[in-house]
């Protein structure tokens, strides 16, 4: 699975070198495929179809480049790479023939989508159907007959349908519930390898791809239930004291999860702490929370001030909050001193590059710059040993994405999340002013993060990167999940056009799904040992079939009212 045949007929009189590197490798050392025989001789090597290849055609003799090209080959094709010297000609020449045709590796997800389509249309569909049965005048010609229905009771019925429907009205904002579940899914879905799909996993280094949205989402969604469960504890004459110990306990709890029991597998054998991870995604979780709780119990208000005039009220959800606005730009100025102009023995100062065979393979044990080197110091080799750019670039350094440096700019996602909190409880029914401010603040995060980007992967003043958990990555991720947020929110508790199903039900049942899925997910019948391996239809199926059986868990959950907290 994502790999194709290259064989290469050498018709030249001398042996060649081929070397190759990946286009999505920054500016990344070439490396060597194969050496092709003279006269006639042949030889196959598989590649990866994941990302454009660069190959070029080395002679020793000559000590030159015969050839080179850009391509991207597709999964499962057979291509021949002809070496020769055409008549009339000195010069050598490459060209490619088809020996096989690659497979058409997007047909299963696309048949996966359709039926996906067709099942959300339904969730959406019935429920509809069924409360307006008896309040359309088409619906109730089908399903409404009898004297009960009359015309006579129609409005009797409209009212109490009014009535019935108004005292129903959840007060709870189900939208935040469904985000935080569809991101849930989503992270369910990519850690059951996303059918294989290299978009479904983690970028490389520099980039964004679907499984790299999905932590930033969680951070997010941890910011804005601060804001509204505390308003609500806050209005209840909690004391602080009493909130100390709650957020308190949480996180304790959180980190015990994600210390003792996220960590362990049983095929690692009985827990050591040779191998015993530190950093990990609960613990960055429960750090994040324990930092935003403390502003909202020391520096968040109480009550909204009065509909008086100031000249501040149109940004009044940011001024009233200046102390923590302060807190967090101190904490973002101190991530960028440490990124930008910490030494790293080695290693240039401000690097944010992946080491290895990058950048011309100059620095190849400075994996991560200041980030990587702080964790390194700090926990040795017990943090994550296999890196999303392990692969790619051949690095040897270990790095943790969950790491120390990164969980500043985690705390100021989730400080973003609390802003979206705050303009839900400013600007409460007043919908239109919710949706309007949620649409600004995505459009200076998404222009910020094309400032410091420069509108490209590697070439900005800040690139995207999920494992430094860059400023741009959080503006970028930031961005996206106003925009998400303020669509559910319209959709669901606006609206009223959808019920947040199935998301809703993970969303409201998270720890018990994430702890569950990352305990047992690899177990009959979440998962299984696949036999088709080479193909993505057993590996997609799998991933939805667990993903689903976790869905369904969290649904018989929410029907039997159980609620795991902590």
């Amino acid at each position: 699975m994502d790999q194709a045949v290259l064989t290469f007929h050498n018709q030249l009189k001398e042996e060649v070198q081929v070397f190759y590197t990946s286009d999505y490798c920054h500016k990344c050392v070439y490396q060597h495929l194969a050496t092709v025989k003279p006269s006639n001789k042949n030889t196959s090597t598989v590649i990866s179809t994941k990302f454009t290849l660069s190959v070029r055609v080395e002679s020793q003799s000559r000590n030159s480049t015969l050839c080179s090209w850009s391509r991207t080959y597709r999964e499962g094709g057979h291509y021949c790479i002809w070496l020769q010297t055409l008549d009339g000609s000195t010069e050598p020449t490459c060209s490619h023939t088809l020996n096989k045709s690659p497979n058409n590796t997007y047909l299963p997800l696309l048949v996966a989508a359709l039926l996906l389509a067709v099942i959300a249309l339904l969730i959406v569909v019935v429920p509809y159907v069924y409360r307006r049965r008896c309040t359309s005048p088409f619906l109730r010609t089908i399903f409404c007959r009898g004297p009960q229905y009359s015309v006579d009771n129609d409005g009797a019925h409209a009212n109490e349908t009014g009535q019935s429907t108004a005292k129903a009205k959840p007060t709870r904002l189900r939208s935040l519930d469904t985000f935080r579940g569809f991101a849930l899914t989503v992270m369910v879905f990519v850690n059951y390898g996303g059918g294989g799909y290299w978009f479904f996993q983690h970028a490389p280094w520099n980039g964004l791809t679907v499984a790299d949205l999905v932590m930033p989402w969680f951070v997010f969604i941890i910011g804005t239930s601060v804001v509204l469960a505390f308003r609500s504890m806050q209005r209840k004459e909690v004391s602080r004291l009493q909130l100390l110990r709650k957020f308190s306990w949480r996180t304790a709890v959180l980190f015990l999860l994600g210390f003792c029991f996220i960590n362990y597998s049983p095929r690692d054998g009985p827990l050591s702490w040779s191998w015993l991870r530190v950093p990990g995604v609960l613990q960055r979780l429960g750090f994040t929370y324990f930092v935003l709780s403390l502003l909202q119990t020391f520096w968040g208000q109480k009550e909204i001030p009065l509909k008086a005039y100031h000249w501040w009220n149109p940004v009044q959800d940011v001024v009233l909050y200046w102390p923590q606005w302060l807190i967090i730009i101190l904490l973002e100025t101190l991530w960028l001193c440490i990124t930008f102009l910490m030494p790293v023995p080695n290693c240039p100062t401000g690097y944010l590059g992946a080491g290895g065979i990058g950048d011309h393979g100059l620095y190849p044990n400075c994996t991560g710059g200041a980030a990587g080197y702080i964790d390194r110091r700090m926990f040795g080799d017990n943090m994550y040993r296999y890196p999303t750019c392990k692969e790619m670039y051949h690095t040897t350094q270990p790095f943790d994405p969950e790491g120390v440096l990164g969980t500043i700019n985690s705390i100021v996602m989730g400080f973003l999340g609390m802003q979206a909190g705050k303009i839900l409880i400013f600007y409460k029914g007043t919908n239109i002013r919710i949706l309007c401010r949620f649409l600004v603040w995505a459009v200076i995060l998404g222009i910020s993060a094309a400032i410091l980007t420069k509108c490209t992967r590697d070439g900005g003043f800040i690139p995207v990167n999920k494992n430094l958990w860059s400023l741009s990555f959080v503006m970028c991720t930031g961005c996206f999940s106003f925009v998400l947020l303020g669509a559910m929110y319209l959709v669901i508790d606006v609206k009223d056009w959808w019920g947040g199903q199935p998301f809703i039900y993970p969303g409201m049942n998270s720890i018990f799904v994430y702890v569950g899925h990352s305990l047992l997910g690899f177990y009959f019948p979440f998962s299984w040992e696949m036999h088709f391996q080479d193909s993505h239809w057993e590996w997609l199926f799998q991933s939805l079939w667990g993903t689903t059986l976790w869905v369904l868990a969290a649904y018989f959950l929410y029907w039997k009212k159980f609620f795991l907290k902590i």
